[in-house]
C-alpha cells in the first residue's frame, strides 16, 4: 500500500505557477458539476488541505476567478491550467490532483454530482458516489 507523503509539489503546464503543499491530504474526490466540467473540460479530481499548508513558490501567472458567490478558482493566466478551488468561508483549499508531481500516493475514493455528468460520459461505477445536497 502506498502512503501519501507529508509534502507534495506541483505546477501548471507552463511552470508559471509552482507550489508546495503540506498535508494531511484528503483522498481525491471527482466532481462532475457543471462548473467543474466547464473549467476542466471533463470533471475535476481534487485533493484538499488546510490553506496554510499551501505555499505558492512561483505565482507570476496565478489568477483567481470568482466562479460563484461562495468560491473562487485559481488558474494560470498564461497556459490556462486549473490548479485550485476554495470557498470564501473555509480554511481549506482544493488542489487539482493532476497538477501534483508524481508519485502522490493519493487514491480517488469518492465522486460527487454524478447526476450532472455530461451525456457523453458515464461516471465509473466502482467509485462510491456521495449524493448531492439540495
Amino acid at each position: 500500500m502506498t502512503q501519501t507523503p507529508d509534502t507534495l509539489t506541483g505546477s501548471c503546464l507552463c511552470g508559471g505557477v509552482t507550489y508546495t503543499a503540506t498535508g494531511p491530504f484528503r483522498d481525491v474526490v471527482a466532481c462532475h458539476c457543471g462548473q467543474c466540467r466547464k473549467t476542466s473540460g471533463h470533471h475535476v479530481a481534487a485533493t484538499r488541505i488546510a490553506q496554510d499548508g499551501l505555499e505558492i513558490t512561483s505565482g507570476e501567472t496565478l489568477t483567481w476567478f470568482q466562479s460563484s458567490e461562495i468560491a473562487e478558482r485559481g488558474f494560470c493566466g498564461r497556459c490556462g491550467g486549473n490548479l485550485f478551488w476554495r470557498r470564501f468561508d473555509d480554511d481549506k483549499i482544493s488542489i487539482f490532483a493532476g497538477t501534483l508531481d508524481t508519485p502522490t500516493g493519493l487514491k480517488m475514493t469518492r465522486q460527487i454530482r454524478t447526476e450532472e455528468a455530461s451525456d457523453y460520459y458515464t461516471p465509473p461505477a466502482g467509485i462510491p458516489t456521495t449524493p448531492s445536497a439540495g
